[in-house]
């Protein structure tokens, strides 16, 4: 009898976890800009911008592709944080201000560890890209964020 319990165990963990993706928010899209000196580059970026979604993040997540990422618009600029609770893929976060320029920016931040990421300064929004992005594209703080919220997309 206790063998059969242990053979169900998997099963019932996978049910679980199907469960809990189903619940899953969803993110509407949009284009970004980011403005290096080597030029600029375009990204489709998911909106995280209620709470729930914010919670969640990019967590669970298998793969992203090359020019897509994740936004995170707190509105008011604060001391922003992050952690990787969750999150099966190594990303980088970058701060960006009110204004659309990153702040700094944290390269590679380890698939599933609570170590706290923070921002230098006050941001308006964390970018979510995959890891080394940012090392690829030369993307580095004091960069430019076209997007709406940061009123330059006229600019």
């Amino acid at each position: 009898m206790l063998a059969r319990r242990w053979l169900l165990l998997p099963l019932l963990l996978a049910i679980a976890a199907n469960v809990s993706h189903a619940q899953l928010a969803q993110f509407p899209t949009a284009p970004l800009t980011i403005v290096t000196a080597s030029g600029p580059h375009k990204f489709t970026v998911e909106l995280a911008t209620t709470p729930p979604q914010m919670a969640q993040g990019l967590m669970f997540r298998q793969s992203l592709a090359p020019d897509a990422g994740m936004l995170f618009d707190f509105v008011a600029p604060s001391m922003a944080t992050m952690w990787m609770k969750n999150t099966l893929i190594p990303l980088d976060m970058l701060f960006v201000d009110a204004k659309g320029q990153i702040v700094n920016i944290h390269e590679r931040a380890v698939p599933g560890s609570l170590e706290t990421i923070a921002a230098a300064a006050p941001v308006r929004a964390v970018i979510e890209l995959n890891g080394g992005t940012a090392a690829r594209l030369g993307i580095r703080p004091g960069d430019r964020v076209v997007y709406p919220i940061f009123g330059n997309t006229s600019n």
